[in-house]
């Protein structure tokens, strides 16, 4: 029956939540080197499995490829690895004599965990090890079209971080995918942090919660050509970035954006490269599958070929079409090419001017977007400033595919698999999240010499002779 799962699930949030806070309290007592074992162990552990998850999230999800979700599964573990060795997270931090202060890093506690369905082992390697390596508890809620490799890794990642020392419990995952238990988890007085990527449902549950939660809100990444650029490398780095496992990476680009001087260039280019540029009936027919009448995405396309997406929408496409392209005019919900898609599908605009470029990007991530990423493609700094100065996202990236560029794999941002959007996005942070943004920071300050200021002395009261006169004078008149 189905309560009876719903209770199931609450219940076993309950209990992995409380057992949880005991691992997370020994963990907080632990040294940095010990933690830092247990790190590489975990890590290690999960990327000799890389191959074989990825084939389990292919299979179960049906989103991206394996080929991709192998580098993903590698990512997660050697290279946020190789960013976190040498970090320093708990304990002394700081010590800044002259100014009498201490900073010690402190766990933030039990973090609650929600899980993508189309990054789910990844997701689990990458936050497993910047919660361990910075003394936190973790319990991960798998997505429902998931739950079965999202499960497979945690237990990797427990197992190996239990044979370095770690305490039973350091990390789990539900084993129930059901959203009673996702909500009890999060609701637990045991938790103190959740770490929400997922759905822009599950991120409103998250911050609705009343707990502290870091969650990431939708990409919907412009990317402009500039006139200064090598249009046929950007069109290669948006090939790459589009196609890389599907499309299913939040950053990876959502809209093309060009000046009419340059439009036939990029054209030709894309056509080279195995971009399709549809006609209006193949762009009525596949906008029509993008998005469910409610307004979210239909996930029957997620992670999809661009000849898969094709084949769904009715219409045929040459044997090396890699990915769909749409013209657009206007972004708003009325237009779908204009929003989010996991899938190598893209819209154009052809503007006339720069400023009309730069106004058009605005009002897509207006729409949606607001605070996650941007590309442009140019060699003048001086556009690449203006851009970067009115454009409201958290990461602006140059002359790099946005996918790879916005998680760090091809640029020097934090290697991560959750990106904060900054307020403009409704997140509680900009950041590619790291073990820094799950500690407390205790300062210890001592007093100095001049640090309390002696109080002046209050001024003499002194009494105005002419008010003197005349109160003296009514008492006078009463009297007499």
């Amino acid at each position: 029956m189905e309560l009876d799962k719903d209770l199931a699930a609450r219940q076993e949030a309950r209990a992995l939540a409380r057992e949880a806070e005991q691992a997370g309290k020994t963990l907080a007592r632990m040294e940095q080197t010990r933690l830092d074992a247990i790190v590489e162990a975990a890590a290690a552990a999960f990327a000799r499995e890389a191959e074989t998850l990825a084939e389990m999230a292919v299979k179960e999800t049906g989103f991206g490829n394996i080929p991709d979700k192998v580098i993903k599964n590698r990512f997660a573990s050697e290279t946020v690895l190789g960013a976190i060795r040498g970090m320093k997270t708990v304990g002394l931090l700081r010590r800044d004599e002259q100014a009498k202060l201490w900073e010690i890093g402190v766990p933030v506690g039990v973090i609650a965990a929600i899980v993508p369905s189309t990054n789910p082992t990844s997701t689990v390697c990458y936050k497993t090890l910047i919660a361990l390596k910075s003394g936190n508890a973790i319990v991960f809620s798998p997505h429902p079209k998931a739950a079965e490799c999202t499960r497979r890794a945690a237990k990797i990642l427990a197992e190996a971080a239990e044979g370095a020392g770690a305490p039973r419990g350091a990390v789990s995952c539900l084993s129930i995918p059901a959203l009673s238990g996702c909500q009890e988890l999060m609701a637990a007085p045991q938790v103190r942090l959740i770490l929400a990527t997922g759905g822009p449902g599950m991120v409103k549950a998250a911050y609705s919660s009343g707990k502290p939660a870091i969650g990431v809100g939708a990409g919907n990444g412009p990317v402009y050509i500039h006139r200064s650029a090598d249009a046929a490398k950007a069109m290669e780095c948006i090939l790459r970035s589009k196609t890389f496992d599907n499309g299913t990476v939040c950053a990876s680009e959502q809209s093309i954006v060009v000046e009419r001087s340059l439009e036939q260039q990029v054209l030709a280019e894309g056509r080279k490269l195995g971009f399709y540029f549809m006609n209006t009936e193949e762009a009525g027919r596949l906008g029509k599958l993008l998005f469910r009448p409610t307004g979210g995405m239909d996930p029957r396309i997620v992670g999809k070929t661009a000849r898969e997406l094709a084949n769904m929408a009715g219409f045929s496409v040459p044997q090396g079409t890699k990915v769909l392209v749409a013209r657009e005019e206007e972004a708003g919900p009325s237009r779908p090419y204009t929003m989010e898609k996991l899938c190598p599908v893209l819209a154009l605009f052809v503007l006339d001017s720069e400023e009309a470029v730069l106004e058009r990007c605005v009002e897509v991530l207006t729409y949606e977007g607001s605070g996650h990423t941007f590309a442009i493609h140019a060699r003048e700094e001086g556009v690449i400033r203006r851009f970067a100065e009115r454009i409201p996202v958290s990461r602006f990236l140059v002359n790099t595919p946005a996918a790879l560029g916005g998680i760090g794999a091809a640029t020097a941002l934090f290697p991560a698999l959750t990106l904060g959007c900054g307020a403009v996005g409704g997140s509680s942070s900009s950041n590619n999240i790291s073990p820094m943004d799950l500690i407390n920071i205790r300062r210890v300050a001592w007093g100095t010499e001049a640090s309390v200021p002696e109080r002046p002395a209050p001024p003499p009261v002194t009494a105005d002779p002419k008010l003197v006169e005349l109160l003296t004078e009514k008492i006078l008149e009463r009297l007499g």
